[in-house]
């Protein structure tokens, strides 16, 4: 296979005659962000060679099961990746700080730089990180202590709401504060993390695509999106070669969207999931239960074979070693079969649907001057 989770190195420059990214030391040189913060970053050697790829699609009876995924520019995308989220902090806005009342338990647990390093020292080398989890010092921080080389990681984040909603500029600074925190000169992948509406998330996406052409950004892409936000990008002037490469959404076998998911599939846009093991809260249901024992597996492990099998970018986090060993083992000697995954396809509801919609609703919108009204958000759009 490709990649292994253990050893991976990534580089970016571009060979016309072999469609693959080769290695390249490159010239340094300086960028300025408009926040004052001053980062260096390689040179980049094809900016305007991106190429239209399509997600390499898997055949899972024939045990074609990859390790990364080929995106449409022609860079390779981990499979697996590990998520901080909530990671040594929960941010104010989050739902469980509003239940619990505590935006930031203090003691509740390991920091994100112990996570993070005991993350890496297992194997994973893609990071999932944000601006709304104001854990990326830490994060950075963890990386540092791991002592994995830069190469061989792909780090990707995404911009919050506030800055979309308020403008070019504090895009701009979000990414400079992120590149500073995670100790790098560049993101393998920087997204927008809501469609904020107004018109502002095509403006912020339009400034992401201008950092991508400053080396600040590998590729570009977005999370949360419907079909309609997507279009949305392509009828305010956003060229073919660059529309989003990523969407992140919620996937896991009790939320597929299966129209959604194949369509941005078809349009060349890979997905990640996030939710992927719906935070433990699926690892009972008898059906996924019978399938893991079927296998000798584990719900979690089923639930993470189910994602890649589907060309889906699977994204499990745990503070617990254990926890990191199992959900990362989704590739060796297992593999569902038709009627595993048709049975794990039906466990979506109407009703699980529905709290979709509603979440939607809420959060383009959520830590915006337009939080808590429905001021431009999108009234019917693409459920399932």
């Amino acid at each position: 296979m490709a990649f292994n989770l253990a050893s991976s190195s990534y580089s970016y420059s571009y060979s016309s005659s072999s469609h693959r990214l080769v290695s390249s030391s490159g010239s340094h040189r300086h960028r300025v962000c408009l926040s004052g913060h001053r980062h260096h970053h390689r040179r980049r050697s094809c900016c305007r060679l991106w190429r239209v790829f399509s997600v390499h699609h898997m055949d899972p009876s024939n045990g074609d099961v990859t390790r990364e995924f080929r995106m449409r520019n022609a860079s390779n995308h981990p499979a697996v990746g590990f998520g901080t989220y909530k990671c040594g902090y929960l941010p104010p806005s989050s739902a469980q700080a509003q239940t619990e009342g505590d935006a930031n338990p203090a003691g509740a647990g390991p920091s994100a730089s112990t996570i993070v390093a005991s993350a890496l020292d297992v194997g994973y080398r893609f990071l999932d990180c944000a601006q709304f989890y104001n854990n990326e010092a830490d994060v950075g921080i963890g990386i540092q202590n791991s002592g994995v080389p830069r190469s061989e990681l792909f780090l990707a984040s995404k911009c919050w709401t506030t800055a979309i909603a308020e403008g070019p500029s504090a895009v701009r600074s979000a990414l400079c504060d992120t590149l500073d925190a995670l100790k790098t000169d560049y993101v393998d992948l920087y997204c927008i993390h809501w469609p904020v509406p107004h018109g502002r998330h095509v403006v912020a996406y339009k400034e992401l695509l201008k950092m991508r052409n400053e080396g600040l950004i590998r590729s570009v892409g977005v999370s949360n999106y419907t079909l309609e936000d997507y279009d949305e990008l392509v009828t305010n002037d956003v060229a073919e070669d660059d529309l989003p490469l990523v969407n992140q959404i919620e996937v896991n076998p009790l939320l597929y969207r299966k129209k959604t998911i194949e369509e941005f599939q078809r349009r060349g846009v890979l997905i990640q999931s996030y939710r992927s093991l719906r935070d433990g809260k699926a690892f009972e249901i008898p059906t996924i239960v019978d399938v893991a024992n079927k296998h000798g597996r584990t719900a979690a492990q089923v639930m993470g074979r189910w994602l890649v099998q589907k060309n889906i970018v699977y994204i499990p986090k745990s503070v617990r070693r254990d926890r990191m060993e199992e959900n990362i083992d989704v590739f060796d000697d297992f593999e569902l079969d038709d009627e595993d995954v048709t049975k794990l396809d039906h466990l979506t509801t109407d009703d699980a649907l529905e709290t979709f919609a509603q979440l939607y609703r809420k959060c383009v919108v959520r830590d915006t001057q337009w939080d808590g009204t429905t001021d431009g958000v999108r009234t019917t759009f693409t459920i399932h």
